[in-house]
C-alpha cells in the first residue's frame, strides 16, 4: 500500500452538481420505496444474517434478534433493499474511481500525521460510527439527509449536530492536515 503525504490534485465532480444529483436520488428513493437512503440498516441486516448462520439458537433468546425476526418473518436479512443499496454504492464507487483514473491503493495523510495514527483514527472512527448509528437509530444518510428531505425536526437537528461536531473536532485535529 502506497503512503501519500500530500493529497494529489484530482478533478472531482462539481460539488453543487453532486449535491443536486444526490437530492434527486433521494427524492427518487422516497418516491419508489417510501423510505430514504441509509447504510446502517444494511450493516445490521448483514450482522443478523451472520449471527443466524453462526449461532441460530441465539436469535430466539435475544430481544433485538427476536423483534427483527418477527418484523421480517420468512425473509432473509440479506434480501433487505438497503443491502442492495450499499452494494450499489460500493460498485458505483469502484466504477467512478476506474472512470476517473483514481483507482489507486493509497493511504493519504497530512504531513504531521503518522500511518499508525491514521489507522488508529480510522478504526476508532468506524467503531464510533457503528455505536452512534445504533444510538441515533440510523447513520448520517438515514437520519440527516433523509430526515431533512421530509423536513423532519430530528433530521434537521441531526445535520446541525453533525456540522457542529465536525467543526469542533476540526479545531483539535486540523494540525495533522495542515
Amino acid at each position: 500500500m502506497e503512503t501519500n503525504n500530500n493529497v494529489k490534485e484530482s478533478k472531482y465532480m462539481n460539488p453543487y452538481l453532486a449535491g443536486f444529483l444526490l437530492g434527486l436520488l433521494l427524492l427518487l428513493t422516497i418516491y419508489i420505496s417510501g423510505r430514504g437512503l441509509g447504510a446502517s440498516g444494511a450493516i445490521k441486516s448483514f450482522a443478523i444474517a451472520t449471527v443466524n448462520s453462526v449461532a441460530s439458537s441465539h436469535i430466539s433468546t435475544t430481544k433485538f434478534y427476536k423483534e427483527y425476526s418477527q418484523e421480517h418473518e420468512g425473509t432473509s436479512p440479506l434480501k433487505n433493499w438497503l443491502v442492495f443499496e450499499v452494494m450499489g454504492v460500493l460498485i458505483g464507487a469502484f466504477l467512478s474511481g476506474l472512470a476517473s483514473d483514481r483507482l489507486n491503493l493509497v493511504f493519504e495523510k497530512g504531513p504531521n500525521a503518522t500511518v499508525r495514527m491514521r489507522w488508529i483514527g480510522a478504526i476508532l472512527g468506524g467503531i464510533l460510527w457503528g455505536i452512534g448509528s445504533q444510538l441515533g437509530r440510523g447513520c448520517t444518510s438515514g437520519a440527516a439527509l433523509s430526515g431533512m428531505a421530509v423536513m423532519s425536526t430530528g433530521g434537521i437537528l441531526t445535520m446541525v449536530a453533525i456540522f457542529a461536531g465536525a467543526y469542533a473536532f476540526a479545531y483539535f485535529f486540523r494540525k495533522l492536515w495542515i
